[in-house]
């Protein structure tokens, strides 16, 4: 066992990411997944090889970490730090940072995915487990939550199993290199996750890949405000209120500083909708919510 979660049974196969020996993935048998490389079961649980964890050829080149240039191969390790160390109290801090609006948000985003039985959903970043339990609850059929930090997994899964679990697999994966096979899902969503991933390309490429045709992507992230007055009440807000926060609540401001230095260094609206075309999506558009602080993107793969 690593941290709770079973671990791969061939280690001889796996294939490790740098958190150590994260190769502990997949849980919750809900049906086929349609991952890669399946290898046996456990218990209740199923069980995948690690083979499944398709790590990304090497990351060249320097790219942001917040307002800071780092080299791209370091990126998602510096990243993992932040999130290793403010998940335990993550979710307090969504709800004191948007005053409750994150759950909004959400909503909106499940909203216009519009969930039916008969239709898999594949949540990226989405450790909290937030859209993956919204999705269930609102009638959608089977939801994999896959999330490059065990930490910020394992904190959701057992913050989702005091309510329901039933129906959510959860799947320690890279965002470019997803352990699922092609056209294997019906929607792939990633609320307030892709401007931590150091190639949204890639990641935008592979959501593209997994989906099958007719498939719905949905992006949920901060963005720039749309009307003019908000924009130095949100800048001095995000700048000098949200760090601190995070040092009381999270004892860790400078993981909040690098939260908020990340999203002046998102894409804003129309940028992302743009990406999104070059990754091959299809029928791009997005909405701005609270004045477009955040904004929300809906593509197809066709």
């Amino acid at each position: 066992m690593i941290g709770g979660l079973p671990h791969c049974n061939l280690p001889r196969n796996c294939r490790h990411l740098a958190q150590a020996a994260a190769c502990a993935i997949a849980v919750d048998r809900i049906g086929p997944l349609h991952l890669r490389q399946p290898c046996g079961s456990m218990g209740g649980t199923s069980v995948w090889d690690c083979g499944v964890m398709v790590i990304p050829g090497p990351r060249a080149g320097m790219t942001d970490f917040g307002f800071r240039q780092v080299p791209a191969a370091e990126k998602t390790g510096l990243v993992r730090g932040v999130f290793d160390s403010v998940a335990h109290r993550y979710d307090l801090m969504n709800d004191l940072m948007s005053f409750g609006a994150h759950r909004r948000w959400k909503a909106a985003l499940l909203d216009w995915l519009a969930p039916r039985p008969d239709m898999r959903l594949l949540d990226v970043a989405g450790g909290t487990g937030d859209i993956a339990t919204g999705y269930r609850a609102r009638g959608g059929g089977p939801a994999v939550v896959c999330d490059i930090n065990l930490t910020m997994i394992e904190a959701g899964r057992a913050r989702v199993a005091r309510r329901s679990a039933a129906g959510i697999a959860w799947i320690c994966g890279d965002a470019e290199a997803l352990p699922l096979l092609d056209r294997s899902v019906d929607a792939v969503t990633v609320a307030f996750g892709l401007r931590n991933i150091t190639r949204i390309d890639a990641a935008l490429a592979e959501a593209g890949r997994v989906l099958r045709p007719g498939g719905r992507f949905l992006c949920l992230e901060f963005s720039r405000p749309a009307v003019a007055a908000l924009e130095p009440l949100y800048d001095r807000y995000s700048s000098h209120v949200l760090p601190e926060i995070g040092r009381w609540v999270a004892g860790d401001r400078d993981a909040y500083v690098y939260l908020v230095e990340s999203i002046r260094k998102f894409p804003d609206q129309e940028d992302l909708a743009q990406q999104m075309t070059a990754a091959g999506l299809d029928r791009v558009r997005y909405r701005n919510l609270a004045g477009g602080i955040v904004a929300l993107h809906s593509a197809w793969r066709l």
